[in-house]
């Protein structure tokens, strides 16, 4: 069966590639390049501000890749985020709109209560 509830970050993307990614990006982490799996993304930069050069950003074509893919999964995600929002939002107004009916209906009875026992109590056959 096809992956149900997978994000589509957009093509390009190798099976996997796309999830792995978005997984950095949810946990607001450095996204490791080529050669950077294994290290943890302070590591790396203490390694990059003493002059180091990682491997993955040494190849002019290989970094437009990387990028692109990056902001393919940052657009991705925002959507994502956004949506998450939107429908959460609706979800508020929903349920203020059952909360303000719930509340007209107990005002409701509360006064028809109070009409009934004010006029002796039994209600009007029809």
């Amino acid at each position: 069966g096809g992956g149900g509830g997978r994000a589509d970050y957009g093509g390009a993307l190798m099976p996997g590639e796309g999830d792995a990614i978005a997984a950095f990006v949810q946990k607001n982490m450095r996204i490791p390049r080529r050669g950077e799996v294994g290290w943890q993304s302070d590591e790396i930069e203490k390694l990059e501000t003493s002059g180091f050069v990682m491997s993955g950003s040494r190849h002019k074509r290989m970094n437009a890749i990387r990028i692109r893919k990056e902001n393919q999964i940052y657009s991705a995600e925002e959507k994502r985020a956004l949506a998450l929002i939107t429908f959460e939002e609706k979800q508020q107004a929903e349920n203020k709109l059952i909360n303000d009916f719930r509340d007209q209906l107990k005002e409701r009875q509360r006064k028809q209560r109070n009409a009934d026992a004010a006029t002796g109590g039994a209600p009007k056959e029809g």
